[in-house]
């Protein structure tokens, strides 16, 4: 049987934060603390519906495998992978100083010629992670705005006399939210193999072409690792996408209420 494989960054972020967290729990709850846990309920949650999106499309398409295992499920658990989940993120972030993060999770598994067009599905497959992203943030950016602007509570900033306003837990929250999942969404769109952004680069190429650009998902985590931590450009141009995007979801829900 023929598998192919969606490794997503996600869980990066959420193992080694948790990880990071625990020892600080324990000598007693600050606001940033809080903040810390309660954000990476969130990103948990939107790990998650990422991976569920994932195999739910899928199964849209004519490949049950995914959903005979499980992974049509809002629960974390059936997703983590021992060494890319937690093993992985927590060696490099503590063996770097906090400097360096990456890991993975299970690879959501997609039998391609079970699918009704593999070529095509496969990139609607993959565009399904992503956009479950993008649209959670819409929705915690929207949470965030009714917290603000209706709710009575203050967010962190510099007011126009250059003087710092602390803000409550809630739209701190929130807006770290809205953050990850879009970092979540522009990173995997990266179309380096093995992330999303890959599998509809595969669509998009030409058939000479595309075997060699898929045969490149060997060398998937040393190629995503080595672009994000030694060429700055790329790292820049993610979080470049972040910042738009993040202004132009702002647009769409209205701006300013």
């Amino acid at each position: 049987m023929f598998f192919r494989i969606f490794r997503n960054s996600a869980w990066l972020a959420g193992a080694a934060f948790g990880i990071a967290a625990l020892p600080l729990l324990q000598r007693g709850e600050s606001p940033h603390m809080l903040e810390l846990v309660f954000t990476l309920t969130f990103l948990i949650i939107s790990l998650g519906i990422h991976e569920a999106a994932h195999a739910l499309v899928a199964d849209w398409c004519g490949d049950s495998t995914a959903k005979d295992l499980g992974r049509i499920t809002l629960n974390p658990i059936p997703h983590i992978d021992p060494f890319m989940t937690i093993l992985l993120p927590a060696v490099l972030y503590l063996g770097s100083g906090g400097q360096m993060l990456f890991g993975g999770a299970k690879p959501v598994p997609v039998t391609y010629h079970r699918l009704r067009h593999p070529l095509r599905d496969m990139m609607f497959v993959a565009l399904a992670g992503p956009a479950s992203n993008l649209l959670l943030a819409v929705v915690f950016l929207l949470a965030w705005k009714v917290a603000v602007y209706f709710g009575g509570f203050q967010w962190a900033h510099y007011d126009r006399h250059g003087v710092w306003i602390e803000g409550h837990l809630l739209p701190a929250v929130l807006i770290q939210s809205v953050r990850l999942n879009l970092l979540l969404a522009v990173f995997n769109m990266l179309p380096i193999p093995p992330l999303d952004g890959s599998r509809v680069m595969t669509w998009l190429l030409p058939a000479p072409v595309r075997e060699g650009y898929v045969a490149l998902e060997r060398f998937g985590i040393l190629l995503v690792m080595g672009l994000m931590y030694l060429v700055p450009a790329v790292r820049d141009m993610v979080l470049t996408g972040v910042n738009q995007m993040k202004d132009f979801i702002d647009v769409c829900t209205g701006g300013q209420w």
